[in-house]
């Protein structure tokens, strides 16, 4: 189903229903004892194991910025932007197989495709270990986007299809906080090899942080073949957890939100999506939320560039890789709280506007650039409260394209796809690591695009309140009249017996 605004009713809808924006049709609905067991179950099971893989794959992903501040630099000789390009690389192979992988994953089992990926990306990770120049570290860098590329995206399509709307936001920000667990794991595992390993068999700290790495990984791999439970039409055989009463509760509970059963990704599922605008909006949405903020990734050379007025440098690695720790800490926090804030007050636009407006104020500060050290010093910790828009721009997608999956596992990844397209050579221009720590352009540039995501955000909530909504009022009213149809089919199908058998006795009558 297209939604075409130019298709739809026009009339407004009132207040009290207002809470359709979200495709919330559970609104008043008392959960049962077995449906709050389900939901537990999923928690324990398909979000345990998707957190602790996504602190692993960020571990996995950010590493190298810690190793390159804790020797590799040194070790390999690196004296330009290879940082950035090890980046580069990894996006390119990201967004190469991104698109491909969400589709395979409508016809190869998730619990079979997401660990299988993860034990190849895992290997690859020690291999780094073993890296003697930046050109083999390029070329692994390829190889582990191109197996990670399913990780994230794979698993939010799983969670729309699993959480209601009051449910799903909360464990979409919940997920999406694990990158920066990762990324403190990251900081906090690299200080511990700099100071207890390096030189341990001969091997560099920052070697062993990519050995640790892959063990880690492909150790806990094995845990999602039971762990996920697929799709509530196609349950997982091996998931012991989960029970056929469980698969049939599950297809209720998307019934009741007025989402529909999830089936592979064809060609006119894919004609249907790239000839609806939504797609495109949101992409463009989701690529200038996620470069806007990116400044913060760049705190780690910005201590490194600090010194004292000996020159002698004013942190040493240790702290380098500690400090952001507490940056990660905030972002952790503030993701929760804008996920919660989202499925509690039942909105995702208001919260996605106040992220962009936090967001402009380290950017101009930092635009300025002549300001005491503390102020940049709070621009960069203030940048991590406002990297919690994907969860909710992903949950909103869930409400404005609740009727197709297929869609939806389209939109997110064509969006996440492009970002990484774009960001492979972007940062080398925008944010080079010769300009450290004073960018030319870099906070200007976000400057523009939180103004953007201002703009865009406002202007989708104008055309889903205005033009999509009624759409959805539509089908909702449609489904209910289906159902109470069916449920009236019996009683009809008596009034008709009682009738033939009231004409029958009739004609015995006359007979006689």
């Amino acid at each position: 189903m297209v939604l075409s605004p130019f298709k739809a009713r026009t009339q407004k809808p009132s207040a009290e229903v207002d809470v359709e924006v979200l495709g919330d049709a559970s609104k008043g609905h008392v959960r049962s004892k077995e449906e709050r067991s389900l939901v537990f179950r999923l928690d324990c099971f398909l979000m345990t194991f998707g957190c602790i893989s996504q602190i692993i794959k960020y571990l996995d992903q950010q590493n190298i910025s810690q190793a390159y501040v804790s020797g590799m630099k040194e070790d390999l000789n690196l004296n330009g932007n290879e940082l950035n390009f090890f980046s580069t690389y990894f996006s390119i192979g990201y967004c190469i197989m991104l698109i491909p992988s969400q589709v395979i994953m409508t016809y190869v089992r998730p619990s079979l495709w997401l660990p299988g990926l993860e034990i190849v990306w895992g290997v690859l990770t020690g291999l780094v270990a073993t890296s003697s120049n930046a050109s083999q570290i390029y070329a692994l860098r390829t190889f582990i986007g191109l197996a990670e590329s399913s990780a994230w995206p794979g698993m939010m399509t799983l969670f729309m299809h699993w959480y209601t709307p009051t449910e799903l936001a909360k464990r979409m920000g919940f997920y999406h906080s694990c990158q920066a667990i990762g990324g403190m794991m990251a900081n906090a595992l690299q200080t511990a090899m700099h100071e207890g390993l390096d030189g341990a068999q001969g091997l560099a700290g920052w070697r062993w942080m990519f050995i640790i790495n892959a063990i880690i990984t492909v150790v806990f791999a094995f845990a999602g073949f039971v762990c996920i439970p697929d799709y509530p039409n196609k349950p997982n055989p091996m998931a012991f957890w989960f029970s056929k009463a469980d698969a049939q509760l599950a297809m209720d509970r998307l019934s009741r939100n007025n989402r529909t059963e999830p089936s592979p990704v064809n060609w006119v599922s894919a004609k249907r999506t790239f000839s609806n605008w939504v797609v495109y909006f949101i992409t463009i949405l989701y690529i200038a939320t996620v470069l806007a903020s990116w400044g913060y990734a760049y705190f780690s050379l910005f201590l490194k560039s600090l010194e004292n007025p000996d020159g002698t440098p004013r942190w040493d690695v240790s702290m380098i890789n500690a400090i952001p720790i507490g940056g990660g800490a905030i972002q952790v926090a503030f993701v929760w709280i804008w996920a919660w804030l989202s499925d509690w007050l039942r909105t995702r636009w208001v919260l996605i506007v106040a992220q962009a407006v936090i967001g402009l104020i380290p950017c101009i500060i930092m635009s300025i650039w002549n300001v005491p050290l503390g102020a940049k010093y709070f621009s960069y910790f203030i940048s991590y409260v406002c990297l919690g828009t994907a969860p909710l721009i992903f949950a909103w997608i869930s409400d404005l394209i609740p009727q197709d999956p297929e869609q939806r596992a389209l939109v997110v990844g064509v969006s996440i796809a492009l970002y990484y397209a774009i960001s492979s050579w972007s940062q080398v221009l925008i944010w080079p690591a010769v300009e450290a720590p004073h960018y030319r352009v870099g906070w200007q540039s976000s400057i523009a695009l939180w103004v953007l995501v201002i703009m865009m955000t406002v202007l989708l909530r104008y055309i889903d309140v205005k033009w999509m909504l009624p759409q959805r009022l539509v089908f909702k009213e449609q489904k209910e009249q289906e159902a109470a149809a069916m449920a009236d089919e019996p009683s009809l199908e008596k009034e008709k017996d009682a009738e033939d058998y009231s004409a029958n006795v009739q004609d015995m009558k006359d007979l006689k």
